[in-house]
C-alpha cells in the first residue's frame, strides 16, 4: 500500500514537471537593486536617481536589449530605454575601459544602469518598482532571446535635507554629469566589503566671472583663480566629526594624482544628525576654522576654498553621504534652501571648454527647495 501511495504521488506530479523542459531554462542575469530609489527634486522637477546592478551569471555573454522600469503596483511602465538609450545609461564598474559596446555584459561581469529618471510631480511617483530586462543570450551558434523581471525595490520617500549653501554670493557653477563614465555619480567604491557611491550627488562647485572665466590673469597660477581662498561655510546646525588641514597644494595648476586616502585632500566633515553627514573636500591648507568635537551653526564660517588632493582646479566638492568616511559610505540627496539662477553651460562638456555661459532669459529666477540642475550657474542670497 504504501508503495503504491507514493507511486500516485509520483504521476501526480509527472503532469506538472513535464512543461518545464531543460531547454527552456536559461542561467542569465540577476537584477539587483542596493539602494532604494529617491524622488530628487531636480530644477523644478521630481527625478528617481538609483541604480539597477545586471550581472551575468551565464556561462554566455549578454547582450542587452532594452530596459524598462514599471510600477510595480499598477503594472505600467514609467520609463524605457531602447537598444539605442542604453550605451549613455551603462556602465562597467572595475575597468577603466568597459567593453566596446556597453550593453555586452562578460559571463560573471556586472553591468550598472544608472538611473535619473524624470517622472513629473511628487504626487505621481510609484511606491514600488519592477524592472523587465530584454536581452539576447549569445550562445555559440545560437542567440537566445530573453525577458526577464526582477530588481523589485520599494522607493524612499523619506523627506530630504534641506541645507542652507555651503559658499556665498556667485556666480558660483554646479558642476556634475550624471552620464559621465567617470564622474562622482558613477564611481563605485568597494570598501569593507560593501561596494558604495559616496558622491552619488556631489557637486563641484567653481565661481566664474561673467565671460565664464575661471580665474584672473593666468590660469596656471592658483591664487588667479576666482574662488580661491573663498569661505566655505557649514549648511546646518551641526557636529563637527572629522578634519585634516595640513596637506600641501600647488601653486600652479596641473593634473596630479594622489592615493585614495589622499584624494579629498583637506577635508572637514559635519555631522548632521539622523545618520547623514556633510562633506567639504579640497580646503586651503592652514584654512579650517573648526576642529573635531565643535559645534557649528549654519552659515558659520568653516574653512577656505583650496586646490589640495585630486583638483583639476581650485573648487569645493560638496555631497552628502550616510556615514562619515569619505569612500565607505552611501551618497544622500538633499535640497538646497534657496538661490538665484543666472544661466546655464548645458554641457559639463561646454564648461570644460572654457565657453561662455548662457543667461537665463527670465528677469529673476529664485529657487527654493531644490537640488541644482547640472552645470547650471547661480549665486545665493548676500548673507546666506
Amino acid at each position: 500500500m504504501v508503495k503504491f501511495v507514493w507511486a500516485a504521488a509520483l504521476m501526480c506530479l509527472l503532469p506538472v514537471l513535464a512543461p518545464v523542459a531543460a531547454a527552456d531554462l536559461h542561467s542569465s542575469l540577476e537584477l539587483v537593486v542596493p539602494e532604494p530609489p529617491t524622488p530628487v527634486n531636480v530644477g523644478g522637477e521630481t527625478r528617481l536617481v538609483y541604480e539597477l546592478h545586471l550581472t551575468n551569471f551565464s556561462p554566455d555573454r549578454v547582450m542587452l536589449k532594452s530596459i524598462e522600469v514599471r510600477d510595480a503596483s499598477r503594472g505600467t511602465p514609467v520609463a524605457h530605454f531602447a537598444s539605442t538609450d542604453l550605451p549613455a545609461l551603462l556602465g562597467h564598474p572595475g575597468p577603466t575601459a568597459g567593453p566596446a559596446d556597453p550593453r555586452v555584459i562578460e559571463p560573471g561581469m556586472r553591468a550598472v544602469s544608472y538611473f535619473w529618471i524624470p517622472v513629473g510631480r511628487a504626487g505621481t511617483v510609484p511606491r514600488t518598482l519592477i524592472h523587465r530586462v530584454s536581452f539576447d543570450l549569445l550562445e555559440p551558434g545560437i542567440r537566445v532571446d530573453v525577458i526577464t523581471d526582477g530588481g523589485g525595490t520599494a522607493v524612499d520617500f523619506r523627506p530630504l535635507l534641506v541645507l542652507a549653501p555651503p559658499l556665498h554670493g556667485g556666480p558660483w557653477v554646479a558642476v556634475y554629469d550624471p552620464a559621465m563614465s567617470r564622474g562622482h555619480r558613477r564611481m563605485l567604491f568597494a570598501v569593507n566589503g560593501r561596494a558604495q557611491i559616496p558622491a552619488r550627488f556631489a557637486i563641484d562647485w567653481f565661481k566664474i566671472d561673467p565671460n565664464g572665466k575661471l580665474a584672473h590673469g593666468d590660469e596656471a597660477e592658483t591664487a588667479n583663480w576666482y574662488g580661491y581662498g573663498a569661505d566655505v561655510l557649514a549648511v546646518a546646525n551641526a557636529t563637527v566629526v572629522a578634519v585634516r588641514g595640513n596637506m600641501p597644494e600647488s601653486k600652479s595648476v596641473s593634473i596630479h594624482h594622489n592615493a585614495l586616502q589622499n584624494a579629498s585632500g583637506n577635508f572637514v566633515v559635519l555631522d548632521l544628525g539622523s545618520g547623514r553627514y556633510a562633506f567639504y573636500e579640497h580646503l586651503k591648507p592652514g584654512s579650517l576654522r573648526v576642529r573635531a568635537g565643535d559645534p557649528v551653526t549654519a552659515g558659520q564660517v568653516i574653512a577656505s576654498l583650496g586646490y589640495t588632493g585630486d583638483s583639476t582646479g581650485p573648487h569645493l566638492h560638496f555631497h552628502v553621504a550616510d556615514g562619515p568616511s569619505p569612500l565607505a559610505a552611501e551618497g544622500l540627496p538633499y535640497v538646497l534652501r534657496d538661490f538665484e539662477v543666472l544661466g546655464d553651460y548645458g554641457t559639463i562638456e561646454a564648461f570644460a571648454a572654457g565657453r561662455p555661459w548662457k543667461p537665463t532669459q527670465k528677469r529673476l529666477d529664485r529657487r527654493s527647495m531644490e537640488f541644482p540642475l547640472a552645470n547650471v550657474v547661480l549665486q545665493f542670497a548676500p548673507g546666506n
